[in-house]
């Protein structure tokens, strides 16, 4: 029988691993600093705190596997955040590989937005 752990974090985004539970939480801290590091061009938030992170899965062979979404699918950025992402991540201790899933369904919304972010963009 594996030895199943769940992570969750204030988004649920995480799922469960046969990573130990120690090792599998320092990623998860790790990997959701780095995604606090990329930050929108058009809003004053980063990516996890607008809620544009759908979905992060730890793989184990520690493979990080994340689908995100844009703020609008005409973003201008929509070419080059999925590539921010890879590099914040995969400079990120332990994790092997990262890949990034741009998906639209469900559209974003700024009800997905933390206190955090609706603070910074004066939305509170």
């Amino acid at each position: 029988m594996d030895n199943q752990t769940t992570e969750t974090t204030a988004h649920g985004v995480f799922s469960a691993s046969t990573i130990p539970a120690e090792e599998l939480a320092r990623l998860t801290d790790d990997i959701v600093s780095a995604l606090k590091t990329v930050y929108d061009p058009e809003i004053p938030a980063d990516i996890y705190e607008l809620g544009l992170i759908y979905k992060v899965d730890i793989e184990d062979d520690r493979t990080v596997k994340i689908d995100m979404t844009l703020t609008a699918p005409g973003c201008p950025v929509a070419g080059e955040m999925p590539g921010w992402v890879q590099n914040a991540v995969g400079a990120v201790e332990g994790v092997s590989d990262v890949e990034v899933n741009m998906v639209f369904d469900p559209p974003w919304t700024p009800d997905r937005m933390s206190e955090e972010a609706q603070v910074a963009v004066g939305w509170y």
